[in-house]
């Protein structure tokens, strides 16, 4: 396979928005810099007045086929400095889906239907795509693709892959009430660390089904002081809960809510917590992730179409399955060399694979219309 470099056009946009990375609920100039390419290709963005982001179609009526992308950054310490950093390849998706609007308008418009194009804030967040879904915008959607570069670890340079089974994810904080008290009187106290360790070792016996790949363990654990001698009352905790199914979650985190209250009940103390993070496991639609297989070999041969990937990773790309069943959905894995790994402050990948997304996620929307017309032709 002979890779194309990325045209000029597009290596001015991933180099624009490469260099101007915004932090989720912040993407106003982002959005701004695509809205204004989106106008000058002749095209009418949606924008929104409460929240970042936003939307394009081109055609109209059904069915409706969409294309989408996250267009924030993540934050995070660069070289010893806190900022806005491109670490998770949003730049390259971005790229990629304008890369892909643009062909489809210029060579591709359905004769009858929908593509829509949707440019998703705050996915770092795990609530971009919650916030879409709550303005309506992903209702009529029938078909919905996404994309997300892969590191080396997963997939090899001009190895692309039809779906990305990814993971369910709780992020937990919490704060246990117990009673502060003189380390000479322990029996007036509740002691936060006792009441801790109890949380801890129940978090040992949380067992579902072993066939689903599932976890949880304490990340953060603070209590007491620089005094010794006294019994701490409080102490916050972090949990990190992830399973490879959204029904695999479920149950761990049913589990987990019945030994915090145990624990409560052992030492008639208070334990307050909050889920700061949700995401939801990948469902993948067959039929989709077979378009976008068939524009995979259409692009760069069989020879360089690579099996799904599964991994513990997370994307809220998939609350749009969960939130919308009808939605028929895949995510396209670009192998591009990605070192040393996504969310390493200094992560590299190649810009010239860009090229091959674009023409992926074009034949894959080609595939879908074709094949939604036989389909109606055949009835």
């Amino acid at each position: 396979m002979t890779t194309q470099p990325l045209s000029s056009e597009l290596q001015h946009i991933f180099n624009y928005l490469h260099a101007n990375p915004e932090k989720s609920w912040h993407e106003f100039g982002t959005t701004q810099y695509i809205a204004s390419y989106i106008k000058a290709m002749g095209l009418e963005p949606i924008t929104f007045n409460d929240l970042t982001g936003l939307y394009v179609d081109i055609g109209s009526g059904s069915p409706v086929v969409g294309l989408r992308t996250d267009i924030d950054a993540l934050w995070q310490e660069v070289d010893g400095v806190l900022q806005a950093n491109h670490s998770c390849g949003h730049d390259g998706h971005m790229t990629m889906a304008l890369g892909a609007l643009k062909a489809l308008q210029t060579k591709h418009q359905p004769e009858h239907g929908t593509i829509r194009v949707l440019f998703q804030p705050a996915e770092e967040k795990g609530t971009g795509a919650l916030a879409f879904v709550e303005k309506g915008i992903v209702d009529t959607i029938d078909y919905l693709y996404g994309v997300h570069v892969r590191p080396v670890q997963e997939l090899k340079n001009g190895q692309h892959s039809p779906a990305l089974y990814h993971g369910a994810a709780r992020l937990i904080t919490g704060v246990i009430h117990g009673v502060e008290a003189h380390g000479a009187r322990p029996h007036l106290g509740k002691n936060a660390i006792e009441i801790g360790t109890d949380l801890a070792i129940g978090l040992r016996t949380i067992h579902i089904d072993p066939m689903i790949p599932t976890s949880i363990k304490l990340t953060s654990f603070h209590a007491g002081g620089d005094a010794a001698n006294v019994i701490p009352g409080k102490a916050t905790f972090s949990i990190d809960l992830r399973s490879q199914t959204n029904e695999g979650i479920d149950e761990a985190m049913a589990q987990l809510k019945t030994i915090i209250e145990g624990v409560e009940h052992k030492y008639h103390a208070t334990i307050h917590y909050q889920i700061d993070a949700n995401i939801a496991a990948a469902e993948v639609s067959e039929e989709a992730k077979s378009f976008m297989q068939q524009a995979i070999i259409e692009t760069v041969g069989a020879e360089n179409l690579a099996p799904p990937v599964v991994t513990p990773g997370g994307e809220d790309f998939h609350f749009y399955t969960l939130k919308r069943p009808q939605i028929k959905a895949t995510m396209l894995g670009l192998g591009c060399d990605l070192q040393p790994g996504l969310h390493h402050p200094n992560m590299t990948f190649n810009t010239n694979q860009l090229q091959q997304g674009v023409e992926i996620l074009t034949r894959t929307v080609l595939n879908t219309f074709a094949a939604i017309q036989k389909e109606v032709f055949v009835k």
